[in-house]
């Protein structure tokens, strides 16, 4: 469910081992032109209900009933926690209930969590009304960030808003109210450092054990400071993440593939809980070069299959070229980095986010694709709006059929 380079890292896991894949295309169309895609459709632009009912008429028409099903974003990953129990009637469903889901959906409860089990993380308030936010005795440089995206806007479109005094603040609060429920406004502290100081512990869990797992580092991210997605991750050892990330996991007594952040501040040398992404994140296929290779091992696992504990192994690299170089640029012009200290960060294993020598048709379609999303936000955002998406096409749609009886179920 999804066309971005995260459901890219699905299909090529699953299609790599011989396991058909349809796509449900979303606004990203990456993942639709690979290989080891079958088939794609497009995702209906729809209400709930609406959307979960094209799920069920799709398992009737093609015959998909016990086919794995991967949410590859935060609003999908809801709608099939929210109706796991119907969901799972039909499809092997790849997420835990909305019991556990909602415990990192929504990033208030997430605060909730780390208070509960003694977890350090960033300074958090959620205030109530605008008069609390002018009293409220911080240290600047702050993060406005919505508790959840549920709608697409300037505001859940961004991670987070930096501000950094309080003139900045109330103004910064106020646009907020304007775009999503006050009530779901969350301020925090910024913790100081880029990426480098920022690592993650991802595994493949069952009921809060980790089966499978692995520990990075956000070397670089764009942008540096809080960026909205890594650009060069590389696996390393850390203990502590993996303890903290134990922890956590065995409180939610969560199923599935997930990643947990945290970022060290450098004022008290703390590991702090960023963020939780309870459905298959950005850098996943480091796993594969690392020797977890977490979408098949989650396949395998939702099918019965006993598999050994393993852990990824270090001195993994992985980068996503189109960001990487932008975080590249700002960081030698800032003399922050230098071109041979760039260059030797590619020595060794590394696993490309949309590159691949077996499956080259995503690379040469990304960045004209990027270019021309990107014109099109950007012509929505100054009031000439781009021709609409195309209407979702009938299930039945000719041309782009197969014929379900022949395909093992996924």
């Amino acid at each position: 469910m999804g066309g971005s380079y995260r459901a890219l890292g699905v299909v090529r896991s699953l299609g790599r081992h011989g396991i058909p894949v349809w796509v449900l295309t979303d606004e990203h169309f990456v993942a639709a032109v690979s290989r080891y895609t079958q088939f794609h459709l497009p995702w209906p632009t729809a209400d709930e209900p609406q959307q979960l009912r094209y799920l069920m008429d799709l398992c009737e028409q093609y015959q998909l009933a016990g086919w794995a099903v991967f949410p590859t974003d935060d609003e999908t990953m809801a709608l099939v926690a929210r109706n796991h129990k119907v969901l799972a009637e039909r499809f092997r469903v790849t997420i835990p209930p909305w019991d556990v889901i909602r415990w990192s959906y929504d990033k208030r409860l997430t605060h909730r969590l780390a208070s509960e089990i003694g977890v350090d993380q960033p300074r958090t308030c959620t205030p109530k009304s605008r008069d609390e936010v002018a009293i409220l005795d911080w240290t600047f440089p702050v993060i406005l960030k919505p508790a959840f995206k549920h709608n697409m806007n300037r505001f859940t479109h961004a991670k987070a808003w930096r501000v950094d005094n309080r003139e900045a603040l109330l103004s910064s609060y106020d646009e907020a109210c304007t775009l999503v429920d006050p009530e779901v406004i969350m301020i925090q502290e910024l913790i100081p450092g880029g990426g480098e100081e920022q690592f993650s512990f991802a595994a493949l869990c069952v009921d809060g054990v980790p089966h499978a797992w692995i520990t990075a580092r956000r070397t670089r991210q764009y942008p540096m400071d809080f960026g909205l997605a890594s650009s060069y991750v590389e696996s390393i050892d850390m203990p502590e993440i993996e303890t903290l990330g134990h922890r956590v996991l065995n409180a939610m007594k969560f199923t599935g593939l997930i990643e947990l952040e945290f970022k060290r501040d450098p004022r008290d040398g703390r590991y702090k809980l960023l963020d939780i992404n309870s459905r298959v994140w950005g850098w996943l296929t480091l796993g594969s070069q690392a020797g977890v290779d977490f979408p098949h091992l989650l396949w395998r696992e939702i099918h019965g299959e006993s598999l050994p504990k393993m852990r990824g192994r270090a001195g993994v690299g992985w980068i996503r070229m189109a960001t990487d170089l932008r975080a590249v640029a700002g960081e030698i012009f800032h003399g922050r980095l230098s071109p041979r200290a760039y260059l030797r960060s590619l020595r060794g294993p590394l696993e490309f986010a949309i590159f691949a020598f077996d499956d080259p048709i995503p690379a040469l379609v990304d960045a004209p694709y990027l270019m021309w999303l990107a014109c099109k936000r950007r012509a929505k955002a100054i009031g000439r709006p781009p021709e609409k998406r195309q209407q979702m096409a009938p299930i039945s749609t000719a041309g782009n059929k197969a014929e379900a009886h022949d395909r093992p179920a996924a």
